[in-house]
């Protein structure tokens, strides 16, 4: 009977000791990965909310313009040459204008 009551509870903590790793790995995970991901995300969705008319913007193909239009889904983009090109707003990469800005 005590041989049993052993047994079972060196089971018990064989149990505890694959589960508690596996824990840890999936916390770690959502800290290093999924979470700065998300912030990210959310930082860029604040972004694009942001943008107004006459601001200059960097895409994510690496096009510098000028805001010249902007629908709820798209931007109108004038470039150096006075062409003028539209772009989804998730295309929005840097607010060129906050960052040539010097910061007091």
């Amino acid at each position: 009977m005590i041989s049993t009551v052993i047994l079972q509870a060196a089971g018990g903590s064989n149990m505890l000791s694959t589960v508690v790793p596996m824990v840890l790995i999936m916390v770690v995970f959502y800290f290093f990965m999924i979470r700065p991901q998300v912030k990210k995300a959310k930082d860029h969705k604040k972004l694009v909310a942001e943008l107004g008319k006459g601001d200059k913007i960097i895409t994510t193909a690496g096009i510098h313009g000028k805001i010249v239009d902007l629908n709820e889904t798209t931007f109108l983009i004038e470039i150096e040459s006075g062409a003028k090109i539209r772009f989804d707003k998730s295309a929005v990469s840097l607010d060129a204008t906050k960052a040539v800005a010097p910061k007091a």
